[in-house]
């Protein structure tokens, strides 16, 4: 930006990579880390190692979750200096940054990047990895505060492209029937996960879905887990006020007392042979003994993601250094052969879908947008979008290519599209219940709809399509015995002094205009006798 120049995370490996590019590494004003998982962190000590003249920002939980990538090593403790949320912090005279929460994981952050030139500001705001919605231990991405910001620059992941998600309490509840079906089949359950994240979210799950309430089971967490959870009931007051109050009356993590039963790895034993388990367990670590040597079969259960990949690893297809392989698994070809070790998927997503990205896009409303952090086919995927080419300047960086983003300073920014509104369906006996967020009330729109509360739905193809009915509309839907007089308020037998006298019509006791209708219409005619109630009125 201008003469500035920022590092955007550090997942590599091997810094060795960034010798090509060392005098501009050596002369950068800093690096922000999103966040502590390992593809965005995992490199960062080396870093601090080989060019320490370079300071390294993140979130103050950020800052405290960095070790883990390198558990057992002598770390610095101030390896990342700490930003505090929601506020513009001055990096230089003519450069701040001011970060937000991205949901994902705890302590993961977006930044805001402006560099103030003679002429004008210039902004770029990186999301890292984002993640709209609500999970057990974090809350989503905070959008209302972030509406409007405008940046000349937008460097968004890409990572589910243009897939559309379940929603995440779904995705849950189908993950915990799948997990008590194979429990009550007498099966164990492994489930390999990183260190940080998705491993203290299931122990979550576990402790507080109502399938597994009560349940004589164990759950166990191996060492590299439980460090993770150790470390965040340290932080405890970053978490969200459910999480509190819940670890406020039981223990989060670590419980002997109230079923299930959360255990560590080795330190409160092993997994009993005679009865299942779930084990949650590192998936770098060698985890093929707990299946072999058990009398009980296993189903090792893979995220979605972490199937994919490794696919495309055995497959050729991924270049990725860090593209995780499980070669322990490999070792179970007997096993797996038997069935005694089955292997299956299960979807939990924290990062987010086609409608969070595209949403994040027209509530920032940038001027150019880079996708970074994904597959090439899902990036071009999301890149194709007409909904955004036709408002956006779009572009896919690749590996050792320049990408220059030149600002237009008339640059007209075009009008955001129509929102894209989404609720859940339920099936409620003979009833099927349709639930929006109350956001949908502050659009001036709401009032002409909620006029009648009716709506119509039909379908259209596979897809079922729904439509308010205003007055208008139900002048054409509803049947009249006398299709002589046009139904209306006016020409309404419960029609009283211009209010309706019909103690079940959706207008009763209200002001009604003359041409107003409902379902209830009734024709007044001039040859039917008063009612005893019209009479008495």
């Amino acid at each position: 930006m201008g003469p500035r120049r920022i590092i955007l995370d550090c997942g590599l490996r091997d810094l060795d990579a960034l010798e090509a590019v060392r005098d501009r590494i050596e002369t950068a004003d800093l690096l922000f880390c999103s966040h502590a998982h390992s593809d965005h962190a995992r490199g960062i000590w080396q870093f601090s190692q080989r060019f320490p003249q370079v300071p390294i920002y993140g979130s103050e939980v950020t800052a405290q979750l960095l070790p883990l990538n390198w558990l057992g090593e002598d770390v610095p403790p101030h390896l990342c200096q700490a930003l505090p949320w929601q506020t513009p912090i001055s990096l230089a005279d003519d450069l701040t940054v001011q970060i937000w929460p991205a949901g994902h994981l705890p302590g993961a952050a977006c930044a805001l990047f402006t560099y103030h030139a003679p002429q004008r500001p210039y902004t770029a705001f990186f999301t890292g990895d984002f993640f709209m919605s609500n999970s057990r231990l974090v809350d989503g991405l905070p959008l209302e505060a972030l509406r409007g910001l405008k940046p000349d620059l937008l460097i968004s992941e890409g990572s589910a492209g243009t897939d559309r998600h379940r929603h995440r309490r779904q995705q849950e509840n189908q993950l915990a029937s799948t997990l008590h079906r194979l429990v009550q089949q007498g099966r164990s359950v492994l489930l390999p996960t990183p260190t940080l994240g998705i491993g203290q979210e299931l122990v979550m799950l576990l402790r507080n879905h109502h399938q597994f309430t009560g349940q004589d089971l164990t759950v166990w967490v191996d060492g590299t887990v439980a460090a993770g959870c150790d470390l965040y009931l340290e932080l405890m007051p970053a978490f969200p006020s459910s999480v509190q109050n819940f670890a406020r009356h039981q223990p989060l993590f670590w419980d002997e007392r109230i079923l299930p039963r959360v255990r560590r790895l080795g330190i409160d034993g092993q997994p009993e042979s005679d009865s299942p388990c779930i084990l949650i367990a590192h998936r770098e670590a060698d985890l093929s003994d707990h299946c072999r040597h058990s009398l009980q079969p296993w189903t090792v259960l893979l995220p979605d993601s972490l199937a994919a990949a490794i696919a495309d690893t055995v497959l050729g297809t991924s270049k990725a250094e860090s593209s995780p392989t499980l070669s322990w698994l490999q070792t179970l070809g007997p096993e797996l052969e038997s069935e005694r070790v089955q292997l299956d998927t299960y979807q939990l997503t924290t990062h987010s879908d086609r409608v969070g990205i595209t949403q994040l896009i027209h509530n920032l409303r940038p001027q150019h947008v880079a996708f970074v952090h994904g597959k090439p086919t899902h990036l071009a995927d999301l890149a194709g979008l007409e909904e955004l080419q036709t408002r956006y300047h779009l572009h896919l960086p690749s590996v050792g290519n320049e990408v220059e983003f030149p600002i237009g300073d008339r640059f007209i920014q075009p009008a955001a599209p129509e929102p894209v509104v989404e609720g859940e369906i339920t099936q409620v006996d003979d009833s099927v219940l349709l639930l929006l967020p109350d956001d949908i009330t502050t659009d001036p729109r709401w009032a002409a709809l909620a006029d009648t509360g009716l709506v119509q739905a039909r379908w259209q193809g596979n897809e079922l399509m729904i439509k308010g009915l205003n007055q208008r509309d139900l002048l054409r839907t509803v049947a009249s015995t006398t299709p002589w007089q046009l139904p209306s308020c006016q020409t309404c037998h419960y029609q009283r002094e211009g209010r309706c006298a019909c103690s079940t019509s959706p207008l009763y006791n209200r002001q009604v205009s003359p041409e107003g209708v409902c379902p209830e219409f009734e024709a007044r005619s001039p040859n039917q006798p008063a009612r005893d109630d019209e009479a008495t009125a």
